[in-house]
């Protein structure tokens, strides 16, 4: 830990806090979690789920970095060093009174669907996903704080802390722990409402206020929804049959495929709603393949171009332009030029 300097705090959470850390080796400004839990073994740190997380996920253009891990033995504590990102989409957003355009809220949607569709594939899902878990640094967004993460195939149900309510799937809410990485979607779709609208899409002030916020906007679920949740859950429940008025009307910068993507991703029933690699196909992200097509083109074609350019400079050299001195042969001993 000699080798950096705190430079100031940045936040802190329930089991961390985050530290501005200057590395006195490269000069480089870094985040440092340091960790609020007392480690015994370098086993046990090797088993966290974040640490686990990091590593197999790293390095991707949408997931925070993980630079290192500094484990003090003696004191027991535990930090992890991540690249620094200039701020979270919940400070990007707080405050403001003009939307932001809708340019910049489609990629900062995709960054975020690309960064679940690669966890997701991994095997992992987030069950944390809200504004200030997600980071950005000028145009580029990525997904951070993995300590609620679970693995898709660890055996159900699952009983800890997970995920802040506002952001929290019917199904989190309604069983015992039945729940997998299609949470992480609602949750997403949460943020999308967000950073379009600047206001929360169902800010509950208990789990009850919660699903009810849910019900007012989305309506009930249908039967064979319900009847799926009620095999997963201890206490009985029963709602009277609400409508729902709909996402409001507070998003007139969010275009019709815009709004036809939100409605995807909050969808009441897990199984009906849209997986992060459906979403990445969505008419909303158009403009972008049409970017990212002529991007992909541009590389190909210089990648391609590459080799006959290096060709073209040895043969450029070899060939002795005019002004330049010829190959000193004659500096080499002659018995040494046949070898």
């Amino acid at each position: 830990f000699l080798e950096y300097r705190p430079v100031g705090k940045i936040g802190e959470g329930t089991f961390s806090d985050v530290l501005k850390m200057l590395n006195l080796r490269d000069g480089k400004y870094y985040a440092c979690k340091h960790m609020k839990q007392h480690f015994e073994s370098i086993e046990q740190v090797n088993n966290l789920r974040e640490i686990q997380a990091l590593r197999r996920l790293n390095p991707h253009p949408n997931i925070l970095m993980l630079h290192e891990v500094i484990f003090d033995k003696k004191a027991g504590s535990l930090s992890l060093i991540c690249e620094l990102m200039d701020m979270n989409i919940y400070e990007l957003i707080r405050g403001r009174r003009k939307p932001l355009p809708e340019k910049k809220i489609i990629s900062y949607m995709y960054q975020l669907c690309k960064s679940l569709d690669h966890i997701h594939r991994n095997g992992i899902f987030h069950r944390d996903v809200k504004p200030e878990n997600i980071l950005i640094k000028q145009s580029t967004l990525k997904l951070g704080d993995f300590g609620s993460c679970r693995s898709i195939y660890a055996k159900q149900p699952y009983t800890e802390y997970i995920s802040t309510r506002w952001y929290r799937a019917p199904e989190c809410l309604l069983t015992d722990g039945y729940y997998s990485y299609k949470m992480d979607m609602w949750s997403a779709g949460c943020v999308f409402y967000e950073i379009t609208s600047l206001q929360p899409l169902f800010p509950g002030s208990n789990e009850l206020d919660q699903i009810s916020k849910i019900h007012d906007i989305v309506g009930t679920p249908a039967k064979k929804t319900l009847n799926k949740f009620k095999q997963s859950r201890i206490i009985s429940f029963d709602f009277p049959f609400k409508k729902g008025t709909g996402i409001p009307p507070l998003v007139p910068n969010l275009s019709p495929k815009g709004f036809s993507l939100l409605c995807a991703m909050i969808k009441y029933d897990p199984d009906e709603r849209i997986a992060a690699h459906q979403a990445l196909q969505h008419p909303y992200f158009q403009e972008l393949w049409q970017v990212i097509s002529i991007l992909k083109i541009k590389i190909k074609k210089w990648q391609a171009d590459k080799p006959a350019l290096a060709m073209h400079k040895k043969v450029r050299l070899l060939g002795n332009p005019a002004g330049q001195e010829p190959l000193h042969l004659w500096q080499i001993p002659k018995e040494r030029q046949r070898q």
